[in-house]
């Protein structure tokens, strides 16, 4: 039995519409839901997502296209009905991670938010997320029902939304890890990770000292990577050595003088070898030169 009544708006649908609806399927794994613009039955309902002229997240109504919208980011970004909803109900969602949700919100929420009331400045180029779910509605080429490319989008934005929630809880954990595996380090320069984890953010915030990164990879040999100037960057605080570059096997064996060297990428920022020790041992000779 559904125990809510959600109304939208029918017709043409955009991210925020859609987001909403797919957020609150994690809160009400069951509920009719009404597409429409007749103003009695929205009332009737027991939430209103983008659409109705109010704005009281109390009472359940989610829309911001009333006189003065309904209120804004410290950064200036309106609230759209995919805001409103994330304020009440994004912390529920991520299980009562506050740093998740707002993880979220920065990553996704806001950036849909903004494309739908306009505020574009500082909006990355290209594609959005906004446009991809705008092309779910039917074109005036196609015999598509409104409601059914709807449903598509929902099932879609769902799928977004639950990997955006696990990429910013497993960024948040990675942190974690990381800054411990800094504190623990027996050289200041050389940050021994115990599985690959996503490091170099953190790096960056925590270490000027690390020049390189020691992990396993998922086949079982151990991999070291250098530590670019900053994130994003191709430059490298400290490069490998580059009488090693593009060297493999035996050739990169006979130079480094370690039996189970394996490779050294041609760009000087990766190598490995098949044992934690003989990966050390590339880390020394790479920091004394």
């Amino acid at each position: 039995m559904n125990d809510k009544v959600i109304a939208t708006h029918n017709g043409n649908f955009h991210a925020d519409d859609v987001f909403s609806i797919a957020a609150l399927k994690n809160i009400f794994p069951s509920f009719k839901l009404i597409r429409t613009r007749d103003l009695e039955v929205i009332g009737k309902a027991d939430i209103v997502i983008d659409v109705g002229g109010e704005y009281d997240a109390e009472t359940g109504r989610f829309d911001h296209h009333q006189r003065g919208g309904a209120g804004e980011r410290e950064n200036g970004i309106p609230y759209s009905s995919f805001g409103l909803i994330w304020q009440k109900y994004g912390l529920e969602i991520c299980q009562g991670n506050q740093e998740v949700a707002n993880s979220v919100d920065a990553g996704l929420v806001s950036t849909i938010d903004a494309i739908d009331c306009g505020h574009v400045e500082g909006v990355s180029q290209g594609i959005s997320l906004s446009q991809t779910i705008s092309m779910f509605n039917p074109t005036w080429q196609e015999d598509s029902h409104f409601d059914t490319c709807f449903d598509e989008a929902v099932e879609f934005a769902s799928r977004v939304l639950t990997r955006f929630i696990a990429s910013a809880s497993g960024g948040i954990n990675a942190k974690d890890i990381v800054a411990k595996a800094i504190d623990n380090a027996e050289d200041s320069r050389v940050i021994v990770l115990e599985k690959y984890t996503p490091w170099k953010r953190t790096v960056h915030a925590l270490s000027e000292e690390a020049l390189y990164m020691v992990y396993p990879s998922p086949s079982g040999q151990w991999r070291i990577q250098t530590v670019p100037v900053e994130p994003g960057s191709f430059e490298d605080r400290k490069p490998l050595p580059k009488q090693w570059a593009g060297l493999s096997d035996d050739a990169l064996k006979e130079v480094t003088g370690i039996d189970d060297a394996m490779f050294c990428h041609n760009g000087l920022f990766i190598a490995g070898a098949e044992s934690f020790e003989s990966t050390m041992k590339m880390a020394s000779i790479a920091l004394q030169e």
